[in-house]
């Protein structure tokens, strides 16, 4: 499969990958989440070319993640900020820095701790069922057709569908 057709398989994950799938997007979305807004402070922040942070953002904006707001009119000038598209995938970005936290820190621990403002806890991400609370690991999920799927159109991404 190329990396351009990706958009157009019967997988979520691959569709999703087709946004969000490269190292800067998800470099973006991460400053995002921690408040950053404009093209120059992502340029500067990250150390990518004006040329690829440009493409990487637009393609965030056309997908509805992002959108751009004026912040000043003369000269025009506008941010990025998070659509509630976008802020969905705050769960996501966490779930990435939270294995980053357990498996790729080094004796100083994690960098960054994530505070529940609730409960003024440091906390870490966890996924319960939406139905009745309890937490769930890739052991305790079973996958099987999605409404108006058949087993042929899955073969390629559910094995067992074939």
């Amino acid at each position: 499969m190329r990396w351009e057709e990706l958009d157009q398989q019967p997988c979520s994950l691959s569709r999703t990958l087709a946004v969000v799938g490269d190292r800067w997007t998800l470099l973006i979305l991460r400053d995002c989440f921690l408040g950053i807004r404009r093209f120059d402070e992502f340029e500067k922040r990250l150390g990518v070319t004006r040329h690829l942070l440009s493409d990487r953002l637009k393609k965030l904006v056309e997908y509805g993640v992002l959108v751009k707001v004026p912040y000043q009119q003369r000269p025009l000038r506008e941010e990025y900020r998070l659509t509630e598209r976008g802020l969905e995938l705050h769960a996501a970005v966490l779930a990435l820095v939270s294995w980053g936290d357990r498996h790729m820190a080094d004796e100083r621990g994690a960098p960054i701790q994530h505070v529940h403002k609730g409960c003024g806890q440091v906390m870490r991400p966890i996924t319960t069922c939406s139905e009745c609370g309890e937490a769930v690991g890739a052991r305790d999920v079973r996958v099987q057709l999605g409404e108006g799927w058949s087993a042929e159109e899955l073969a390629p991404v559910l094995p067992s569908a074939g």
